[in-house]
């Protein structure tokens, strides 16, 4: 939805009034009269409002106080101030903090407030376009993400372990699918794709340590080996199958948030399923998992990889 609408925040009731009147033929007007109303309007209906102007003097909280609220939690928003010509002060410094992108005098003259409103309501609409082009951008590159992540994993396993380890990634993928992996938080508001390049390549150290220590725990398993793997996935041992409520360790390492610490649950879960060469069946089971030891692996078709991949980036949000 475009932000088309204007909200003007004043405690004097007869300016609340009169600016509806000039403005509202141009677009929509929303008013509060306080700043703590503001932030009330911007609550509900921030996503509808293109333009914010507010007055400086008010009892309380002043003017200054609502722009930095807005400027940090809807930056989209074009921020102005009004102000009277004594107040040009608090106006210049609301323009050098950032705040706003331009001040209107009081009291105000009538042509030039409608031209400073109509070139803050264009801004407002290039950012909206803006910002959707961007959103389309990162919702792809979050999408890649995931794909980019099994890849990861198939050059880590086979670097950690000297036997082939292409069927271990087959369950890990498939598993991964069917429990409903979905596509990766990123904190975009602070990273750019630097950041997430430089947390996924810190990712993957951490990963490949874990698998180094787990596959030394399950390179000899003993008749206790199911049990230890009901640990480290918070399950339990059942016979010759392991039951796990909790589909965290079958999804994280490919969809857990980045620059978070890599979950051991999920690097034990990939290590078992290099330790057993992929001869593991996973089956959902009314709420939860469960796992059970192959005497063979299943045979993945040819290009199932790719055919992953292509799945994990149209993974929902």
């Amino acid at each position: 939805m475009k932000p088309t609408k204007i909200l003007y925040v004043d405690d004097e009731a007869m300016a609340l009034k009169y600016f509806e009147r000039l403005v509202s033929p141009m677009a929509p007007v929303l008013t509060a009269t306080s700043v703590e109303a503001g932030r009330a309007v911007l609550r509900e209906h921030g996503a509808e409002i293109a333009v914010l102007v507010c007055d400086q003097r008010m009892p309380g909280e002043q003017g200054n106080e609502l722009l930095r609220h807005t400027r940090e939690y809807y930056p989209g928003i074009v921020r102005m101030l009004t102000t009277a010509y004594s107040e040009l002060g608090d106006a210049i410094e609301a323009i050098n903090t950032g705040e706003i992108y331009r001040y209107i005098n009081k009291p105000w003259e009538l042509e030039s407030l409608r031209a400073d409103l109509k070139n803050a309501l264009e801004l407002a609409d290039l950012r909206s376009e803006r910002d959707s082009l961007m959103r389309d951008k990162l919702l792809a590159q979050q999408g890649q993400l995931l794909a980019s992540r099994l890849a990861m994993l198939a050059g880590l396993a086979a670097a950690v372990h000297e036997q082939p380890t292409e069927a271990a990634l087959h369950p890990l993928a498939h598993t991964a699918l069917a429990a409903g992996c979905s596509m990766p938080e990123v904190p975009w508001h602070r990273w750019d794709h630097a950041d997430l390049m430089q947390a996924e390549a810190r990712r993957a150290v951490e990963v490949a340590g874990q698998l180094r220590q787990w596959l030394t725990r399950w390179a000899s398993p003993g008749a206790g080996a199911l049990t230890e793997l009901a640990q480290a996935l918070s399950g339990s041992a059942q016979g010759d199958t392991v039951k796990v409520a909790d589909k965290a360790p079958f999804t994280t390492l490919l969809d857990g948030a980045p620059g978070e610490p890599v979950s051991p649950a999920a690097c034990a879960w990939l290590a078992w399923l290099i330790a057993q060469q992929g001869r593991v069946s996973v089956v959902a089971e009314g709420e939860g998992w469960r796992i059970q030891p192959l005497t063979t692996a299943v045979v993945p078709v040819p290009d199932w990889m790719a055919a992953a991949m292509e799945q994990l980036g149209g993974a929902p949000a």
